[in-house]
């Protein structure tokens, strides 16, 4: 049986994304993405948090752009991704190991959250879609935030979105 690798983050950026060329002439976009868990510690009844940091790498050209041009340092974004382990050896000689959630050319998802100004930058909320291999379905384009991908049915008795365009055209 076939194993997934999805990994999928809500956060706030940690520092402006970087860009570097690649040797074949491509360029890799990244940047680190905060998580936090908040409760209330039962004991002390203090109320705690945990911050999980998340290395993200984009391959995806499409997505690297957006990345670039929109995200800043504090910015809120939804990324999908694999979650992929490196080794490299440092300038040291010494081997490292590094755990990053990478963007591939064809698969990925960043969605930018948060409206213009936060995080310092001008961003506004809008939605980015790297290519799904797989040949799925691909609902999107432009949203406000918050939307990642057909979206919740827009009221009317229980019917989608699409149900009223399919009653007159369906031939029999």
């Amino acid at each position: 049986m076939a194993g997934v690798n999805k990994v999928i983050l809500v956060g706030n950026l940690g520092r402006d994304p970087e860009a570097r060329a690649m040797n074949n002439g491509g360029e890799v976009v990244s940047f680190s993405i905060a998580t936090s868990e908040n409760w209330t510690d039962k004991a002390s009844g203090e109320r705690r948090e945990k911050t999980e940091w998340h290395n993200i790498v984009i391959f995806n050209e499409n997505l690297g752009r957006v990345a670039k041009q929109y995200l800043r340092k504090g910015s809120t974004c939804y990324i999908e991704g694999a979650m992929q382990t490196r080794k490299y050896t440092d300038r040291d000689g010494h081997e490292k190991s590094i755990t990053e959630v990478v963007l591939q050319r064809f698969r990925g998802e960043l969605v930018l959250l948060g409206g213009r100004g936060e995080g310092g930058g001008g961003q506004g909320g809008g939605q980015s879609r790297g290519g799904n291999a797989g040949g799925g379905n691909e609902w999107g384009g432009s949203s406000g935030g918050g939307s990642f991908g057909g979206g919740a049915p827009s009221g009317g008795g229980g019917r989608g979105p699409f149900d009223s365009d399919l009653d007159d055209d369906v031939p029999f």
